[in-house]
């Protein structure tokens, strides 16, 4: 996320930095949408998701899905939740915690009110990116090592990995199959690009 000035000075007087930020592929958007097939693979950017990264003791897991307000899973490279509100499986006392814009101050104050070992805000250091579609699973294969077939890899399930040459967390949000990418915000483009070119490439 790229904030543009915390406020802006023009005629219409000072405005709020949230009025003002900016995506990091906001510029590409109408690149992404066109780049869309019928029955093929889509791609677009789903910016200023609120993204917490929480450490704690699994043994704390019911004050921390209190406070989160959905149970961090203990099975690994799981997901609980939905799209809009979820906790992904990222090591043995580590989870990312999504919900929607806006969120992340009260969700972190509540976590570490809750007992965690630490709760930080990693929503400006990451964008996500959403692939979906009918060969969505076939252009990830093209640039990630994982096995995605769906007897290894379905709806509910995450890991971190390398996508192309830098690293991702890669989340199945439905057997659909439907991709987010939660990468880091200096390396949009690069993934932008790295998609696309596979979107392109015969399978």
């Amino acid at each position: 996320m790229t904030v543009i000035s915390p406020v802006d000075a023009g005629p219409a007087g000072p405005r709020p930095a949230e009025q003002l930020r900016r995506s990091p592929l906001a510029d590409r958007a109408a690149e992404l949408a066109a780049a869309a097939g019928p029955g093929g693979a889509a791609l677009s950017e789903e910016p200023f998701l609120t993204q917490v990264d929480l450490r704690a003791d699994p043994q704390r897991a019911a004050d921390l899905a209190a406070a989160a307000g959905i149970a961090p899973p203990r099975t690994p490279n799981r997901v609980s939740g939905d799209q809009h509100r979820a906790a992904l499986w990222l090591g043995p006392d580590e989870w990312l915690l999504i919900a929607p814009d806006g969120e992340a101050a009260a969700l972190r104050d509540g976590l570490v009110s809750a007992g965690a070992d630490a709760a930080v805000d990693v929503s400006a250091h990451r964008t996500t990116l959403r692939l979906r579609g009918g060969l969505s699973r076939d252009v990830l294969e093209k640039v990630c090592s994982l096995d995605l077939h769906p007897r290894s890899f379905t709806g509910g399930h995450c890991a971190q990995t390398l996508i192309g040459r830098a690293p991702a967390v890669l989340w199945q949000l439905s057997p659909a199959p439907d991709y987010r990418l939660l990468v880091r915000a200096s390396y949009a483009g690069y993934f932008a690009d790295l998609l696309l070119d596979a979107m392109s490439r015969p399978a």
